[in-house]
């Protein structure tokens, strides 16, 4: 017998603890932009009313992964939960050698500082802001590679994360196998948007990279989020399993680059993995050096079982159904009232389209910055710029996301976003530009100061 079916979107959860958010006045969150210089990154969390600045760390965890955080092992070497990561970790990926880090742009830092130098190129979909600093700290190129879609807010394509295939061949052909030692793939692709990869196009990137032996690797934050969209959106792929579908998606690479802050579901955490034994004996010297002993990799144990725990719970199907349906709740709130946003609605955020919204800002003037301010001076909100500010060299189109945590808010929370995003919308043509006027060599957007024009 079929079951009911309702319109409904109910959290598949229920809320055992509560945090306070603080609401301050018009007044109140103008004096805080002024001390900031307009950059929210430099704004206290207890003057936001609802952050959605990143996924990353920021999501609940589960009664179970606290009950692991309680029942971690802290032994320095060998501890118990380094296994029961490992184990979780290595089911998923069946990559040969697991590296733990702090998070995310540690691996980064690790892989790049070992094969990235001038005159070497790492090729992705879309490299994101900090694995685009690490490699570019190394001397080498980071070069973006998606489908044309990709770089089109409108574009309808159900995977506008794919990588560009004919661009991958003629780049490999133009620059040399001995110069590109490494493709990266980004799922979901955040800087375009929280847009999936198709399976297909895994496989096939796969494909050309094994021809010319360069290994393949996933950053693999929303790995989980991705497959979900291959089960939904890839035909053949409807009756299968989201594990199954992640496995299948690992098998085709050679390493992987992790921040568990996203679907690993913790607050702190990463990983690399590898199957190259050269490479991972490298590894293991310099995390030595930066992370710590490679059972721990600058973790404690409490949050190696979260991350364990994490992984079992983010392949669950009725949590990424609640997850994606999230996005397009929101989605479709913003489109009902005419507000210009990328689509369709990525996994983890919904970006607005800054320059669809404010033409009246030239992109030198960063309107992805003005609008990002403005939702917070009007209602509190934090988001973040993604365009012209964040990449100063390879912004593709001037955005601004809306990252929502996992497992923290709830849809009055969501509703209450759509009413204020409106509210900017009526407003926009009052709206100004903004200046640097001071910021640093690497990753400005995070504490450059600006002022308005």
């Amino acid at each position: 017998m079929q079951d009911f079916e309702f319109k409904t979107i109910i959290e598949p959860f229920r809320i055992k603890m509560v945090e306070p958010l603080s609401r301050l006045s018009l007044k109140e969150r103008e004096e805080w932009l002024g001390r900031a210089h307009y950059n929210l990154f430099l704004i206290p969390a207890e003057a936001i009313l609802i952050d959605l600045l990143t996924d990353s760390g920021t999501g609940a965890m589960s009664s179970k992964q606290w009950a692991g955080m309680i029942d971690g092992d802290e032994s320095y070497a060998g501890a118990r939960s380094f296994f029961a990561f490992e184990r979780e970790v290595k089911g998923l990926t069946s990559h040969a050698f697991i590296f733990p880090t702090h998070q995310g742009r540690a691996a980064e830092r690790i892989l790049f500082t070992i094969i990235g130098k001038k005159g070497k190129y790492i090729l992705n979909n879309n490299h994101f802001d900090t694995t685009r600093a690490n490699i570019e700290y190394t001397g080498a190129e980071a070069v973006d590679l998606v489908i044309e879609e990709g770089k089109n807010p409108r574009s309808e394509h159900p995977f506008k994360g794919n990588m560009d295939l004919d661009k991958l061949k003629d780049f490999i052909k133009q620059k040399g196998v001995e110069n590109i030692p490494m493709v990266l793939m980004t799922v979901t692709n955040n800087s375009g948007g929280g847009q999936p990869v198709s399976l297909e196009n895994i496989k096939q990137v796969s494909k050309i990279c094994r021809t010319h032996k360069i290994p393949f690797f996933l950053d693999a934050c929303r790995f989980a989020e991705n497959a979900y969209f291959i089960k939904k959106r890839e035909p053949g792929q409807a009756h299968r399993t989201i594990k199954d579908i992640v496995c299948e998606v690992f098998s085709y690479t050679d390493g992987s680059l992790m921040s568990a802050k996203k679907d690993a579901m913790v607050n702190i955490g990463g990983w690399l993995t590898l199957n190259d034994p050269e490479l991972a004996a490298h590894v293991k010297n310099l995390g030595i050096l930066t992370e710590g002993f490679p059972t721990y990799g600058g973790l404690a144990g409490r949050d190696l079982e979260a991350i364990a725990q994490g992984l079992r719970e983010v392949v669950e199907e009725d949590y990424l159904q609640y997850r994606i349906a999230s996005m397009e709740y929101l989605g479709r709130h913003l489109v009902k009232h005419d507000i210009p946003i990328l689509t369709p609605v990525g996994g983890h955020a919904v970006y607005l389209d800054a320059k669809a919204m404010l033409p009246h800002i030239p992109t030198h003037q960063f309107p992805g910055q003005a609008l990002a301010t403005e939702l917070y001076r009007v209602g509190g909100l934090r988001s973040v710029e993604i365009g012209s500010f964040m990449f100063p060299q390879n912004a593709k189109m001037e955005l601004v996301r809306l990252a929502i945590p996992r497992r923290v808010y709830t849809q009055s929370h969501i509703d209450y976003v759509g009413e204020v995003i409106v509210k900017v919308n009526e407003m926009k043509k009052q709206m100004r530009g903004f200046r640097i006027v001071e910021e640093p060599p690497f990753l400005r957007h995070f504490s450059a100061k600006l002022e308005r024009v």
